[in-house]
């Protein structure tokens, strides 16, 4: 196994807290046991597979880095109550198993079968948490218990689903990262006197929580519409956009979210690429559109801080506010 204790001095040497109780959970679960994929860039703190499915999309364990921080906001102690949407390999599951003990009780719940299979191999010695498929995130599981706690969501989505806010618990909360695919906020959302009130812990770019959502494929209106909206925000911030170019993109934003919710992307279905509604559009906002599609490719792609990697020794400080997944 290599170096975790190096990694988690480097990692609270770039700001991200380790409690005591993270530190000994992360020192003692080994990320080998919970993928069959080379795990070195887990201790240089990047995401590492544990499976990909036969449409070719690939699910990751996150990185260290992301692991601790959402450990520390799930604020967890011995005897908790913890419900974890998506398996992430089954690796904080154990994590968070570890924590809150014999006593306590972990539920994972995942749309996809092949992932709780994984994660069922992958926990069989852990008697604690129990792992189920779900349906779809949009269906409460079968026979649940109706009480939710402390719920951790380790993928994207657009939205919590009714079932999880109508068993939350005065007191309460959820930690996901909510948003469409391009971009999301890592929201705290807790229930306080009937009502779920938000907390913003700062931007994130997680994968979906259903792998299949994540299957490669051509992207549709609404999606290239999300990307230039961060694309716009990000050139905004940056000064790289003049008054006339961000008026053709919040018009091309606009023509694109009025196309048909069932038209295909680009390259499905009948229509010719050239005659494609989508393609169409982009040509008409050109050169705006052409000039800014290398910052879309960048959102599209995104660098991800890795606030434990190696090297991260040379840095004298940091305030560790930029992570990502």
């Amino acid at each position: 196994m290599a170096d975790i204790a190096g990694l988690l001095r480097r990692l609270e040497k770039g700001g991200i807290p380790i409690t005591p109780s993270i530190r000994d959970a992360m020192l003692e679960v080994e990320i080998e046991d919970f993928t069959d994929y080379e795990t070195e860039p887990f201790y240089v703190d990047r995401p590492v597979p544990f499976m990909e499915t036969d449409a070719g999309a690939m699910k990751t364990i996150s990185a260290p880095h992301m692991v601790a921080t959402l450990l520390h906001h799930m604020e967890l102690k011995s005897g908790e109550d913890v419900t974890i949407l998506g398996a992430k390999g089954g690796y904080i599951a154990a994590l968070v198993a570890k924590i809150v003990g014999e006593h306590g009780c972990v539920r994972v719940l995942d749309p996809s079968i092949d992932a709780v299979v994984h994660v069922r191999q992958r926990l069989t010695h852990w008697p604690t948490v129990e792992v189920r498929e779900l349906e779809s995130i949009d269906v409460a599981p079968v026979a649940f218990p109706g009480e939710l706690h402390r719920v951790l969501v380790t993928g994207q989505v657009n939205s919590l689903p009714d079932w999880m806010v109508e068993r939350m618990v005065e007191g309460g909360f959820v930690l996901a990262p909510l948003g469409p695919k391009t971009s999301q906020q890592l929201m705290k959302m807790e229930l306080q006197e009937g009502e779920l009130m938000p907390t913003d812990l700062g931007p994130v770019s997680f994968g979906p929580v259903d792998v299949r959502q994540g299957e490669p494929g051509p992207m549709n209106a609404d999606e290239l519409a999300d990307m230039i909206e961060l694309t716009i925000q990000t050139c905004e911030d940056l000064g790289l956009i003049e008054d006339d170019e961000r008026h053709a993109m919040q018009d091309l934003i606009v023509n694109l979210r009025d196309l048909p919710a069932d038209l295909p992307p680009p390259g499905e279905g009948a229509i010719p690429m050239e005659e494609h509604p989508m393609i169409k559009l982009m040509w008409e906002a050109a050169p705006s559109f052409f000039r800014l599609w290398p910052m879309l490719q960048t959102m599209i792609h995104p660098n991800l801080a890795q606030p434990g990697a190696e090297d991260w020794d040379d840095f004298e400080e940091s305030d560790g506010s930029d992570f990502e997944l």
